[in-house]
């Protein structure tokens, strides 16, 4: 069976529906009103170049001689332009800043701005409501390297009837004044980037990666939209961004699908997609290969510049690979708005530091109740430590190693006390992992509710090499460890095995109740 997931003007993507974590079952080719148009073997793939107010049919082929098809409408449009009209090169040299802009700021309503075949090398773009940017393939936005040519956007600007601030800058959780990021759009809605063309923030050719500790500005990101709604980034590649790579703030339905994000692996902080305080948010059919984390979702930090605190809610990661990176997918640090509602499913983890990470500590405010997170259909490879709960996170903020936040002493349950709630693994299969295979570290005065690990196998490299497996204050390098649970109010383990552990598979300290149903753990 086929499934449109999304439907354009002038792009569609489709996800084909079975239980194979982000590879089809078998290998597949495409016809589309009977003419052969691609050939593939992951569960989600893209057509670009369609016709606007059309009507199409597609079939599909596999190698196992099954057969799907499906019918599908484009969406109409007011027009389409191409950018060169309004000045835009494409030579890669001339600079097409102004060119570009002037391009959106003339393009009617629901319209679509085209972008051709060629390099525009450009400094930061806004974007405005009701517009479609289409990269064609061959096309690349290729950010500007001179910092001077980045405009600062303020943290705070004050309303000049109420009082009030308004914000329009921010970063790792807090209001900043920071650079304009490549494509920018704030407080807009109805904005579609498609195609199959690429964005690509250069900095590995310029000093943004160098001198990030000193300034004082946040660096851009490739994407951002502040409080921004209906929002849908299709088919780009995105890559080399200065910071994160693609940032949505406070904004609500927030669809990414089918897109390759990448950066070297030694780029700090180039993590691939961070939605911040978003709600409604869908990431399917991507792949991520970046220097930090996959996918960081967050929900800022308690700070007087953030009174209006907004949590991360309904977010659906399905059918992604994540390579290299920090973590596959994080939440936090900055998680003060708490999340509700994650579910993950047929993803597949190679290389990753862990799978899922979570990381938070005390002070992040009694606002971060992260609840209802569920993965399912997960396969793992070469993933150090499967899954990390770390309530004693000490990055980022400069009191994360005091002794409030780091003491084993029981504390006073406070306005400052995080909550972890209830979270559940089912069918996850992870092979060559090294550290340990699941490690979940609560705090004492407020333990994790519940972990549920169901149908789960985790296997061990005979060559595993010893490493931290959650970031903390006097962490202890381990190797080959098995469950570990401390401060975890229940633990149901239910067809659990694991394989290569050096020592106890299970480890439970101050947990109230562990139970186990066909597990090769023992509880006493």
């Amino acid at each position: 069976m086929v499934e449109s997931i999304y439907t354009g003007s002038c792009s569609a993507c489709f996800e084909l529906k079975n239980n194979a974590p982000y590879y089809a079952p078998a290998a597949y080719r495409v016809r589309l009103n009977g003419a052969p148009v691609y050939a593939g073997d992951t569960n989600v793939f893209s057509l670009f170049g369609l016709k606007p107010d059309t009507d199409y049919h597609l079939d599909i082929e596999t190698d196992n001689n099954e057969t799907f098809a499906a019918e599908f409408h484009t969406r109409p449009e007011a027009c389409a332009l191409n950018v060169k009209d309004f000045g835009a090169k494409g030579d890669g040299q001339t600079d097409d800043t102004a060119a570009i802009q002037r391009a959106v700021l003339l393009l009617p309503s629901s319209g679509r701005l085209v972008f051709p075949e060629g390099v525009y090398h450009t400094g930061p773009i806004l974007l405005k409501s009701h517009m479609t940017l289409e990269l064609c393939e061959g096309a690349v936005l290729l950010g500007e390297r001179d910092k001077s040519k980045y405009p600062v956007i303020p943290a705070l600007v004050p309303d000049m009837n109420s009082g009030d601030m308004v914000e329009t800058g921010s970063f790792e959780g807090l209001a900043r004044d920071m650079y304009a990021s490549l494509l920018t759009a704030e407080y807009a809605e109805d904005i579609t980037i498609v195609g199959p063309g690429k964005v690509d923030g250069d900095a590995q050719n310029a000093e943004w990666w160098q001198t990030f500790k000193t300034d004082p500005v946040a660096r851009p990101r490739l994407l951002f939209f502040n409080r921004c709604r209906n929002i849908t980034v299709h088919g780009i590649s995105a890559a080399n961004s200065a910071s994160w790579q693609l940032h949505p703030y406070n904004s609500s339905n927030v669809a990414f699908y089918d897109v390759f994000v990448s950066a070297p692996r030694d780029s700090p902080n180039t993590d691939a997609l961070d939605p911040e305080s978003c709600d409604g948010v869908e990431i399917i059919g991507c792949r991520f290969s970046v220097g930090d984390d996959c996918i960081a979702i967050k929900s800022g930090k308690i700070d007087p510049a953030r009174p209006h605190k907004a949590p991360a809610r309904r977010h659906t990661i399905r059918n992604c690979l994540m390579a290299f990176g920090h973590g596959a997918i994080t939440l936090g640090s900055e998680i003060s708005g708490g999340l509700q509602e994650m579910n993950v499913s047929q993803c597949l983890f190679k290389q990753t530091d862990r799978g899922l990470r979570i990381k938070t500590r005390r002070g992040r405010g009694k606002g971060c109740d992260i609840e209802d997170v569920s993965f399912d259909n997960i396969r793992m490879e070469g993933v150090l430590t499967p899954i990390v709960i770390n309530m004693w996170y000490n990055c980022v903020d400069p009191d994360g190693n005091s002794d409030y936040v780091q003491t084993r002493e029981t504390l006073p349950v406070d306005d400052r006390t995080p909550h972890m709630g209830a979270f559940s693994f089912c069918n996850m299969d992870c092979r060559g992992t090294e550290v340990a295979a699941y490690y979940v570290d609560g705090l004492p005065e407020m333990p994790v509710e519940s972990v549920t690990l169901r149908n789960v196998h985790v296997s061990f490299k005979p060559d595993a090499q010893p490493g931290v497996p959650a970031m903390m204050r006097d962490a202890v390098k381990r190797c080959r460890m098995g469950l570990y649970f401390d401060n975890v109010k229940q633990v149901v383990l239910e067809n659990v095995t694991l394989e290569g552990v050096d020592g106890e598979n299970l480890i439970a300290r101050h947990v109230g109740r562990v139970t186990a149903e066909g597990s090769d753990v023992r509880t006493d």
